[in-house]
């Protein structure tokens, strides 16, 4: 993808790639499956995300950095007539959403290998119904906020995308992350704050599951907080 290579290098990615070598079960899912679920990318006219899918999907979903891609299955097996796209660099998290979708034949799911950014970049306006940023690594030093993906450009990128009326949903148990989103999201002129009392942050929306991520937050004693903005 001659491309999706161009734009790579387009953009300085932090974080994390590899772990710990994939077991013979998940690399073989790696070598099969994905190649038959990977967002195509090239350098021609943007891509319509709609058109991924066979039939053509409602509306179309994106997970931003799904982790394990537990919440990404779970949005696909609820909503079978909603094309998920998923994002994704690590490679045991990839793994581990392939699973998902093998054990569950899950067929409205496509992945973007990749940094999300480089998806974002090829995507055509107004495709996006809603976005999902569920737990994204914090980057909680102050010298390392220009890293954190909620800014004034990608807010920009994604106010282009999402359709109107549609929405974007936060999740973060990170303090110095949860003061970062509202301080940039809600001042945009894009999003409007779906907050129906002080405490509406504390409740994970009815429709999504708790990941991991959640769990492991919970369990250390941190409070995560749930947030959704409507595209105006």
């Amino acid at each position: 993808m001659p491309g999706a290579e161009k734009q790579r290098q387009a953009f300085q990615f932090y974080g994390r790639r590899k772990g710990r070598p994939l077991r013979k079960g998940r690399q073989s899912l790696f070598d099969e499956l994905l190649p038959r679920i990977t967002i195509p990318l090239s350098e021609a006219a943007p891509l319509d995300p709609a058109a991924l899918f066979v039939p053509e999907p409602r509306a179309v979903w994106l997970e931003i950095g799904f982790g394990g891609g537990e919440h990404l299955a779970h949005q696909a097996a609820t909503h079978p007539d909603v094309g998920l796209l998923g994002c994704e660099v690590f490679e045991s998290g990839i793994a581990s959403g392939l699973s998902h979708i093998a054990e569950r034949d899950l067929e409205n799911i496509r992945i973007h290998p990749e940094d999300a950014r480089v998806l974002l970049a090829a995507l055509k306006p107004r495709s996006l119904d809603r976005v999902f940023l569920l737990f994204p690594d914090p980057w909680p030093k102050r010298r390392h906020a220009q890293r954190r993906f909620v800014n004034r450009g990608n807010l920009d990128r994604l106010s282009e995308l999402i359709v109107p009326g549609g929405e974007l949903r936060i999740a973060s148990d990170d303090p110095t992350y949860v003061e970062w989103v509202l301080q940039h999201v809600p001042v945009h002129p894009a999003f409007e704050w779906l907050a129906r009392g002080p405490a509406d942050w504390l409740d994970r929306p009815t429709d999504a599951i708790e990941t991991r991520y959640e769990k492991k937050a919970r369990e250390a004693g941190r409070v995560p907080h749930f947030f959704r903005f409507r595209r105006r």
